[in-house]
């Protein structure tokens, strides 16, 4: 057994036994799994032992980092975030790892054509939108350009990523149909598409995400600039593809989506919600993986909540990883992982969040970690 993760099971048995006294563990262990539960994005295409990375991931203890192309926060263009070349990129994640005394999970984008932060520019191979190939309908081509895909992160360090979306295409949708980014309106299509796409990452040793639960592809606004409310044009159907999928086993993570559905709930967006994430997610459906935000910095729920109670809703409701990447209107701020973890902290000591909620994140998260090579 790999050394990292005996540590990783040492420090889970020793919380379970404080779960199971009905007592909290030490502040050490609190931040640990908090600090474990937070996928965080920092600035610059070079790390260096007092930079925000480094502090992120051999001081915190993040559970995740993802990675970016482009700096919404500052410039704005092409190779001004994480990545500017292969032999770069390559560089960037072999430090991450090192700092790393656990199997850190190091995530991007590429869903292929208009979303992917590896880009020819440089030096990576051109993708395909998931639409192209839902119209081509054909295994080879979807199979060869996620071989493509998933060879060329393994080869970079990369080892999840926050693809494929298997939403249902609806042309209007601003951020997903007119994008692009849905492999078909059929959701069978669709599942079998992102089968394939996720069996090929599969053999190259990176994870998948699917998103966005419980379905975004009838919304016609975007959650990154305010608040979407699919009540009236989301459909039952469009959890099928998300059933199929963890049904034969290809659902590594679930991304959620930050959209008002009172079909399922008639007072909490889904990213917040214990009716969508627990009784729908969980218990309906069947998934029993890691279940992560989409950013909670997005005006989708910062124009509606405050960070500290989105955060403790969120937990609460059932999700195990939270998504800051740092880059997006809101800003960047340097410190932000470091106090999203004390708020994490203190809301379990103080009642609002109970132990063995953290507790039942930490383990899927773990069982997560162990799968990279």
């Amino acid at each position: 057994m790999k050394l990292k993760q005996y540590l990783l099971m040492a420090v889970t048995a020793v919380a379970a036994m404080f779960v199971q006294a009905g007592e909290l563990p030490a502040d050490s262990v609190l931040r640990r799994y908090a600090a474990q539960m937070l996928m965080v994005g920092f600035r610059g295409d070079q790390v260096s032992d007092t930079s925000d990375a480094a502090r992120y991931v051999r001081d915190l203890k993040v559970g995740a980092i993802i990675l970016f192309d482009v700096d919404l926060t500052g410039s704005a263009t092409i190779g001004s975030r994480n990545v500017t070349s292969k032999q770069q990129l390559m560089r960037l994640t072999r430090q991450l790892r090192q700092w790393a005394d656990y199997p850190l999970l190091i995530a991007l984008d590429q869903e292929g054509g208009r979303v992917a932060r590896l880009k020819p520019q440089y030096g990576f191979q051109p993708t395909v939108s998931a639409e192209h190939l839902g119209q081509l309908n054909n295994q080879d081509s979807t199979r060869f350009y996620a071989r493509r895909i998933a060879t060329e992160m393994s080869q970079a360090g990369v080892n999840v990523n926050l693809a494929p979306v298997v939403d249902v295409h609806n042309p209007a949708s601003p951020a997903l149909g007119k994008l692009h980014r849905c492999f078909a309106s059929d959701p069978a299509t669709i599942a079998r598409h992102a089968g394939w796409f996720i069996d090929e990452h599969h053999r190259q040793g990176v994870l998948c995400t699917l998103k966005h639960f419980p379905g975004h592809g009838s919304a016609t606004g975007d959650s990154h600039w305010g608040f979407v409310d699919v009540t009236s044009t989301w459909d039952e159907h469009e959890l099928q593809p998300f059933k199929m999928l963890i049904d034969n086993g290809r659902a590594d993570m679930i991304m959620t989506a930050h959209i008002m559905n009172r079909n399922l709930d008639p007072e909490l967006p889904a990213t917040l919600s214990h009716n969508v994430l627990t009784t729908l997610l969980r218990e309906r459906l069947g998934f029993e993986g890691v279940v992560v935000t989409d950013d909670l910095y997005m005006q989708g729920i910062i124009d509606n909540y405050s960070v500290e109670n989105a955060i403790v809703m969120a937990i609460n409701a059932g999700a195990d990883m939270l998504c800051v990447g740092n880059n997006i209107s809101t800003g960047f701020e340097a410190d932000r992982p470091q106090r999203l973890v004390q708020l994490i902290v203190e809301a379990v000591k103080d009642g609002r969040i109970p132990f063995a909620r953290l507790q039942q994140s930490h383990d899927r998260i773990a069982r997560l970690q162990s799968r990279l090579r």
